[in-house]
């Protein structure tokens, strides 16, 4: 018996990258992981894609108040996750390079692993009548997965872009996007992406 079945991409699409910053991208940094730096030339050229087609923008950081005080049980379950403490390690709480947002992309600060959760994500997108989420970033099994779920329960049609998003393990990274194409999203390639992206606009 199959599962799932394809979901067709709108014409009102957003992209959205998620927490690409130093710490899982630069050797040694307590997130680092190979898949996680192997996706951001892909990742950087989705972002290029996107700006010439001009569609909406988002990026997502993580930052926490002074202690984690503001980062509840995830901040107590993951120790790494205190590179993004305000001040702390700035250098590698900072975008990744090519990656960092520009004056006209919107920039969520989030806590949580989904970039809705506890933000005004839903509701940008929502005003902007997007139909459609592009989604590029790190890590496959965390925040991508949990944005990409997020997505669908709120409506937008999840595009998860296989090569501009990566994972400290491969294992975790093909079992999420296996499970995430199962049910959630569709798992595209960057080709398939750019594509769609470059007939935008066009009759």
């Amino acid at each position: 018996m199959s599962v799932g079945t394809g979901l067709i991409p709108g014409r009102s699409p957003a992209l959205i990258v998620i927490d690409f910053v130093n710490a899982y991208v630069v050797p040694g940094a307590p997130l680092y992981g190979k898949g996680c730096a192997d996706a951001q030339a892909p990742a950087r050229e989705l972002l290029a894609a996107a700006r010439a087609a001009r569609i909406p923008r988002v990026h997502t950081t993580v930052r926490y108040q002074a202690g984690g005080r503001d980062g509840g049980v995830f901040y107590r379950k993951l120790p790494a996750l205190r590179v993004f403490e305000a001040g702390s390690f700035p250098e590698l709480a900072a975008f990744a390079a090519g990656l960092e947002p520009a004056d006209d992309e919107t920039l969520i600060v989030k806590q949580y692993a989904s970039a809705f959760f506890g933000t005004t994500l839903a509701s940008t997108l929502t005003a902007l009548a997007v139909d459609t989420l592009l989604i590029a970033g790190v890590s496959t099994s965390g925040c991508v997965r949990a944005t990409a779920v997020d997505a669908c329960q709120h409506g937008f049609v999840p595009l998860v872009v296989r090569e501009a998003v990566g994972d400290r393990s491969p294992a975790p990274h093909e079992a999420n996007l296996f499970d995430l194409q199962a049910k959630y999203a569709e798992v595209v390639s960057l080709r398939t992406a750019l594509g769609y992206l470059s007939v935008l606009g066009k009759p």
